[in-house]
């Protein structure tokens, strides 16, 4: 699914718009401590808090099933014998989610088939997995089926699948007409669960004013949460909310951190930028690795910087640059 970011160049904003399109959760807080010493309540003898799992409502199980992987699905359902009943339909889905990935992406010694992967996304997602829903609108939208693919989006949101939820809002920023209002709803619900693709489509309505009121400190901190959690674009807009001081406090060092970081991690326009930055130190060595990597990329402008930096350089240095360059990969990121 392809989506243009906010704000664009029209709002007179610093912020470029880039072109988009996984959730990550968040950590456990410690225990408690008891009154007695160090001792906390996980530590109590299994005899003092027996409990009958076994006795959980079916949808409750279901829901739980929902959250699990598939080897920890498996695992539940060696619990007891309701619970493998419970979660049967589910250990099915799983099994057609992996079908359908090998087909998607001609894995697991199968050719790629994205007819059969969808089929085998359908029969996950009637079996009740919200993944597999979000799988298969994703093939609905990329064939241009958009109102089924909303559909399925629509059903894995209201089972509280963040990717799903997600869809759904940039769903609704895309429709004709938008529906912003609708959209932030969805971006929120997503966002406040670790999804960071959410969480950075959420910064961008805040700071354009789409569909909620403009509130740029609260953009910033949307930002800098989907760029913690590896998003590549939010990096960027981070290093830049550190430069000139828009919903945080200003920081150069910051700026320039998150400018690495996410050239590092293969944002073209950071390379750009940071490449220009090391040039003005007179590292001129470090600033042509980068601005090759950008112009490689289609920044246009880093391909003249680059030109006057190697016309200072040696032979032996140009091609020790370039065997960088060759060898450079990026460093992971969420996007």
């Amino acid at each position: 699914m392809k989506q243009t970011t906010w704000p664009g160049r029209s709002d007179g904003s610093r912020f470029k718009a880039l072109p988009l399109w996984s959730a990550k959760g968040g950590n456990h807080s410690d225990l408690h401590r008891t009154k007695h010493g160090n001792r906390t309540a996980a530590s109590r003898s299994p005899s003092t808090d027996r409990r009958d799992y076994s006795t959980l409502p079916v949808e409750l199980v279901t829901k739980i099933g929902l959250t699990l992987s598939h080897p920890s699905l498996s695992a539940a359902s060696l619990a007891c014998k309701a619970w493998c009943e419970a979660l049967q339909q589910l250990r099915q889905a799983m099994m057609y989610m992996r079908w359908g990935k090998r087909f998607k992406h001609g894995r697991g010694g199968v050719s790629r088939n994205t007819d059969k992967a969808l089929d085998a996304f359908l029969m996950g997602a009637a079996c009740g997995s919200p993944m597999a829903m979000v799988d298969a609108g994703l093939i609905y939208w990329e064939r241009g089926l958009k109102e089924k693919a909303v559909a399925l989006y629509q059903k894995a949101a209201e089972l509280g699948d963040p990717a799903g939820q997600c869809n759904l809002g940039i769903s609704y920023l895309q429709a004709e007409p938008p529906n912003p209002k609708e959209a932030v709803k969805w971006l929120y619900c997503a966002s406040y669960d670790g999804h960071t693709r959410a969480q950075y489509q959420l910064a961008l309505c805040l700071h354009q004013g789409r569909g909620v009121n403009r509130n740029i400190q609260e953009a910033a901190r949307w930002y800098l949460k989907a760029a913690e959690g590896g998003y590549l674009r939010a990096m960027y807009n981070v290093s830049l909310c550190y430069k000139f001081g828009e919903g945080l406090v200003r920081s150069y060092s910051q700026a320039r951190k998150w400018m690495k970081q996410a050239a590092d991690c293969g944002h073209s326009k950071a390379q750009y930028e940071y490449g220009v930055a090391l040039f003005s130190k007179q590292e001129k060595m470090k600033a042509v690795v980068y601005l090759e990597l950008a112009t490689r990329a289609g920044e246009s402008a880093a391909a003249h910087v680059k030109n006057v930096i190697l016309q200072q350089l040696s032979a032996t240095s140009r091609d020790h640059v370039m065997c960088i360059v060759d060898n450079w990969r990026a460093s992971s990121s969420s996007s």
